[in-house]
């Protein structure tokens, strides 16, 4: 019976997990939280099935239903983004780049975009290492936080890349696409914007149109300010379409059709509540960063509005971002600490990220976001020690625990109904 055993103890974790999270303020810009709608579809028995092929064309049988499936989703996502051609088949952000870069460039060419120290994804990097083609950084403003234009201009005539990547992991304005497309088209360079952690505001219209604005491809994942299931996307104009769905069946051989439904639904969801989300999650982060200005956090860009995005980066000083993030999560506040670029190294990290993405779906406002910044300032003003901040952190999280922006808002947000049932069934059988 120690089988069972195992699995009980494997289901007490989960919902364990469950319980623990559902009392904790999630500020980690590179999550959300999905509705009860797209979690049920990602347990059907669509994610037995492979669809290998292209859309009607499949190498394996059984597929009717699954290419219905797929066209919907297509249909979809290029009416929500007003993208010529839509693939959805990467697993993951960091996936849609590596097949956008096997896709556009051979070994030996270019790509510029931001290093990690600049709020660039490590993808950039690894992924052009992969394909053995070199990044080199792109320019980047510290004052302003975000790409220095002209030093951008005079790089792209220098080198002249197969790729001009724009985009960032750590990205608080909206990044400038149209001054450097043109300079870009001129030295026959593609441009491409990774909107990773910005897709669901530029689906809510609320933050920049890259592929209005001269992108000619956007890279993206499906799971943080888009609050659909974990994966990526790519949108490109039509030229691009057919070298980037083959490269994608190259390098993904089944693309996990449950997701693909799930995506679809959160799809549907960003049509009717994304512009109001997308607006909201704008101003919850203002109002957090203001806040924690006021509380006497160092919170960057003070003197130019604190951010434009759902994220909020605040220096806590050398090398101490560890620490305080681990002082946060005691307090369940959960972040994540990232290098700032005057920081020497990737690990000697200076700052926190935030993103308020999440809590803005579980219904916080601006009020809200005043009561979480006084408890993070506690901590990382050393006026108020973790186990004292939890005492108000989980109260404020029992008060939020319905999802918003959704059709279905009856749902616990972190509850899992079956999961309790199995916990209880097994400790019957034991």
């Amino acid at each position: 019976m120690h089988y069972l055993r195992a699995l009980m103890d494997l289901l007490s974790y989960v919902e364990e997990h469950h319980l623990y999270r559902s009392k904790c303020i999630n500020l980690i810009a590179s999550e959300n939280i999905a509705s009860p709608l797209v979690r049920k579809l990602l347990s059907t028995d669509l994610g037995h099935r492979y669809a290998i092929g292209f859309l009607y064309t499949r190498i394996y049988r059984g597929c009717k239903y699954i290419d219905l499936i797929e066209a919907l989703t297509s249909y979809l996502l290029r009416s929500l983004f007003k993208a010529e051609h839509v693939n959805y088949i990467p697993i993951s952000g960091t996936l849609a780049n590596l097949i956008m870069i096997n896709a556009l460039t051979k070994p030996g060419d270019s790509i510029i975009a931001l290093s990690v120290m600049d709020g660039g994804h490590s993808s950039f990097r690894e992924c052009s290492l992969v394909h053995g083609v070199s990044m080199i950084p792109l320019p980047f403003d510290h004052k302003s936080y975000n790409i220095d234009v002209d030093g951008a201009e005079r790089l792209i005539r220098r080198v002249k890349p197969r790729i001009v990547l724009l985009g960032a992991s750590d990205i608080l304005f909206p990044h400038p696409v149209k001054e450097l497309s043109h300079i870009s088209r001129e030295e026959d360079c593609i441009v491409a914007y990774d909107a990773a952690h910005v897709l669901g505001l530029i689906a809510g219209g609320r933050f920049q149109d890259p592929l209005r604005e001269g992108a000619d491809i956007v890279t993206g994942s499906t799971h943080k300010t888009f609050f659909g299931p974990q994966g990526g996307i790519i949108l490109c104009r039509r030229d691009y379409s057919e070298t980037i769905d083959h490269s994608a069946w190259q390098l993904v051989n089944n693309h996990h059709i449950n997701r693909v439904a799930a995506l679809a639904a959160a799809t549907c969801e960003m049509q009717a509540f994304g512009e109001a989300y997308a607006d909201q999650v704008v101003r919850n982060a203002k109002k957090l960063a203001e806040a924690l200005y006021n509380e006497g956090v160092n919170v960057l860009c003070s003197d130019i509005g604190f951010t434009e995005s759902h994220q909020v980066i605040i220096d806590v000083g050398k090398g101490r971002a560890a620490g305080v993030s681990n002082r946060l999560e005691e307090a369940n506040i959960i972040v994540n600490p990232t290098p700032l670029p005057w920081d020497r190294y990737e690990g000697e990290a200076s700052g926190i990220r935030l993103g308020v993405q999440e809590v803005t779906r579980l219904g916080m406002k601006e009020d809200c976001m005043e009561s979480i910044a006084k408890l993070i300032a506690d901590i990382i003003l050393e006026r108020k020690n973790p186990s004292e901040v939890r005492c108000y952190t989980e109260p404020l999280a029992d008060n939020y625990q319905k999802i918003h922006f959704c059709f279905n808002t009856d749902d616990e947000a972190y509850r899992y109904f079956y999961l309790e049932y199995l916990v209880k069934e097994l400790k019957i059988q034991i």
